[in-house]
């Protein structure tokens, strides 16, 4: 399990009809502040700071097809035009227990190209790398290429 430091950015947040708004800069508008999208944002900036990975090069709430099912993806990192990180937000209270895990590693067998599977509760980060069928845990996310 991996512990982030996340660094120190100054949101964008607004009231608008009495509900909290938080500037998205991936898909360039306000959306409802709510836990998970709490999670969503600071692993966002952790991702581009820290890590360096091009905001151009992700995709929040995408919809990937999953055995001919839509599926909607938190956060996508592209690489090569292909699906290479897929990372699942839950709110801080969720804990990222086995059934949780279970379904984020269920993935690995239909989207090939993903190399990397992440979950996050903004707290715990859960992450593995997906390498030729075989599933190892990682304790930090990989270097952009």
């Amino acid at each position: 399990m991996i512990h982030l430091e996340y660094p120190k950015y100054n949101f964008t947040i607004q009231l608008q009809a009495g509900k909290e708004m938080i500037f998205d800069p991936i898909r360039k508008k306000y959306v409802r502040l709510t836990p998970e999208e709490w999670v969503r944002q600071n692993l966002l900036q952790y991702l581009m700071q820290m890590k360096q990975y091009p905001g151009s090069m992700m995709a929040i709430e995408k919809a990937l097809s999953v055995n001919g099912v839509n599926r909607r993806f938190d956060i996508v990192v592209y690489q090569q035009e292909q699906p290479w990180l897929l990372i699942e937000c839950k709110e801080p209270n969720q804990a990222l227990n086995a059934l949780v895990a279970q379904q984020m590693l269920s993935y690995k067998s239909v989207l090939p190209s993903v190399n990397y599977l992440c979950i996050s509760n903004g707290n715990d980060t859960l992450l593995w790398q997906i390498h030729q069928g075989n599933v190892e845990e990682l304790n930090a996310f990989p270097v952009w290429i």
